[in-house]
């Protein structure tokens, strides 16, 4: 399968999940029932999950998923960003959506929605991504909303979700890498009722394999190997590792890997003063006169 078909593909089958699964977007579902839907759901329509679904509510801007026994339910009002990725042969589609949980659409998510059709509207071939920037914060603080400053879109390659280049999500003159043709990018704007900024919060849900390191512990050699072996360069889930081997071995397992740099841990990620956070996000590739949403 050449890269732009299953790029295609990927999308594809990333706009089909996230279509289904809003039926169980409804006060008192599960944040586990929803995540291991889209996530089965992804690999039963032939692609795999690019990154463990995110299900960030309210406050919580990115990096939240669940882990087995894990009760966290809906509420009506809550603002639930689902952020769910798909590869291809290692290509991937990265989207993203928010729900008013048992409401209609706001103010607060239209300004994410909008800023994203805006930006989505600057790409071409020769374009800068402080264009890009400078079209989401403009949308965003004229809705009377602030754009997270210190979250970002991101370039996209094969099994790299995060390439090198940021994609951001406000005007700053210094970001002058020239958009090429071709280029995969990810473009998320945030919007706040807070300050615009989020902070590391714990536990770390999210992981994501490095390089090798020594370890002493043999748990933790054994973990890294199966990593390596199933998620290569992609970010997995402390769920996804839960039958693999004993909680609390597991536990220290990641801890020692972590520790020396043989995987990168993302703490869950909170907007700095608990303001509402929505997310909107769509996966494009560059062409010479604008962009091919694949997502």
């Amino acid at each position: 399968m050449e890269e732009r078909e299953a790029l295609i593909k990927a999308g594809e089958i990333a706009r089909q999940v996230k279509k289904e699964v809003e039926d169980l977007i409804k006060p008192g579902a599960r944040l586990y029932d929803i995540a291991e839907f889209v996530e089965k759901r992804i690999v039963e329509l032939g692609g795999k999950p690019a990154f463990p679904c995110n299900l960030s509510i309210n406050e919580i801007a990115a990096h939240y998923t669940p882990y087995r026994g894990d009760e966290t339910v809906l509420r009506e009002g809550d603002y639930l960003k689902i952020d769910l990725g798909v590869h291809v042969n290692g290509y991937i589609a990265d989207t993203a959506v928010t729900y008013r949980v048992g409401m209609e659409p706001d103010e607060l998510m239209e300004a994410a929605k909008e800023a994203l059709e805006n930006a989505i509207a600057t790409v071409r071939a020769g374009v800068r991504i402080s264009e890009l920037g400078k079209a989401i914060e403009e949308t965003i603080r004229g809705k009377g909303f602030n754009p997270i400053v210190n979250l970002s879109g991101h370039k996209i390659e094969r099994y790299k979700l995060h390439a090198g280049i940021s994609i951001p999500n406000i005007y700053r003159p210094a970001d002058s890498y020239e958009l090429k043709e071709g280029d995969v990018i990810a473009i998320e704007p945030f919007a706040t009722t807070g300050a615009g900024q989020v902070i590391e919060v714990p536990p770390a849900l999210i992981f994501m394999y490095v390089r090798d390191r020594p370890v002493r512990m043999a748990q933790a050699r054994r973990l890294l190997v199966h990593i390596k072996r199933e998620y290569k360069t992609l970010p997995f889930a402390y769920r996804w590792l839960q039958d693999f081997m004993p909680e609390g071995q597991l536990k220290l397992a990641l801890a020692q890997l972590d520790k020396v740099g043989a995987v990168y841990s993302y703490p869950i990620l909170r907007e700095v003063r608990g303001g509402l956070v929505s997310q909107f996000e769509h996966t494009v590739i560059v062409e010479k006169d604008g962009a091919y949403i694949t997502t």
